[in-house]
């Protein structure tokens, strides 16, 4: 919002509506409807995070639903004021940072996968899964949030184009992360699949069992949304603000909206399909059924991520 547009609070033949950043009046009614459905998943999450204790789990996805709710608020006070910068500066930043959060909720899941199914089939071992996707995923989310705040509080455009290429910076990381991501979970789950017939009985029964497989469908299908999301979102920074991709608002509720819908709702604070209170693992997974949570065991029991 720079040059004669500096001093710009309201829409005025001065002030006119095509000199904002995005051009047009965000539409109400998809914008309350994120609103609330993130406000209901943020609910739901906070109610299986309590009830599973699924502490780190619940950090990471219930921040990224806080920070979407957040971000729509100030799309919907942008479609009241399309100069507010109370609402572009949380719809820029909180919008940015939301998809990290979930991304941090599905790394925090392949350590107890590998542990359940067998070691052998990882090239990590896992506990790095943890600690070296997460490190990751706090850069992003640094790099993001720095570029967001610097952007949305630029008062000139060389300032506010720092902060663009430090979003941009954050979310190309982001996806390289998730390439690197990828590419380790699939092999892993090729690896396992491929010699399923040496897997444990526990571990059978476990890739048996239905709600298993709609969790795993579930993060599947959360990992590829973020990464399209990700893949929109540089193509929108990429040639500055009010460029035409950031100034097409379908493509923003479709790639954006939808698609944060998508893999926000997959991944509930829902215990893990095996137990945090393991002591022997053998080589190629979870030796006795004593090992294992399930998902028809006491809530007591089950992971603590």
């Amino acid at each position: 919002m720079a040059d004669r547009y500096d001093n710009c609070t309201e829409i005025t033949p001065d002030c006119p509506l095509e000199g904002t950043i995005y051009g047009f009046y965000p539409k109400l009614g998809a914008n309350a409807f994120f609103l609330a459905f993130f406000s209901i998943c943020l609910v739901f999450q906070l109610v299986f995070g309590l009830r599973y204790k699924t502490w780190t789990y619940l950090i990471a996805c219930g921040f990224g639903c806080l920070c979407s709710l957040i971000g729509y608020v100030g799309r919907i006070l942008l479609h009241d004021n399309p100069w507010s910068d109370a609402g572009f500066n949380m719809q820029i930043t909180c919008l940015i940072i939301a998809p990290a959060f979930f991304s941090a909720g599905i790394y925090l899941t392949l350590k107890y996968l590998v542990l359940t199914f067998g070691t052998q089939y990882s090239r990590l071992q896992p506990r790095w899964y943890t600690w070296i996707f997460i490190c990751c995923d706090l850069f992003s989310l640094i790099l993001q949030g720095a570029g967001g705040g610097t952007a949305a509080t630029a008062d000139t455009f060389d300032t506010q184009k720092i902060g663009n290429d430090l979003m941009m910076a954050g979310i190309v990381w982001q996806v390289f992360t998730l390439m690197v991501f990828g590419f380790l979970a699939g092999t892993y789950a090729y690896r396992s699949y491929k010699d399923r017939a040496n897997h444990t009985a526990t571990a059978k029964r476990i890739a048996g069992e239905t709600k298993f497989r709609l969790y795993a469908c579930g993060l599947v299908l959360a990992f590829f949304t973020i990464f399209i999301r990700c893949v929109y979102r540089i193509a929108e920074m990429a040639n500055g603000w009010q460029n035409s991709i950031m100034r097409d608002e379908t493509d923003f509720i479709v790639l954006e909206g939808v698609y944060e819908s998508l893999f926000a709702f997959p991944v509930p604070s829902t215990p893990l399909p095996m137990s945090s209170s393991y002591r022997k693992i053998a080589p190629n997974g979870i030796q006795d059924e004593k090992d294992l949570s399930g998902f028809e065991s006491s809530p007591d029991s089950a992971v603590r991520v």
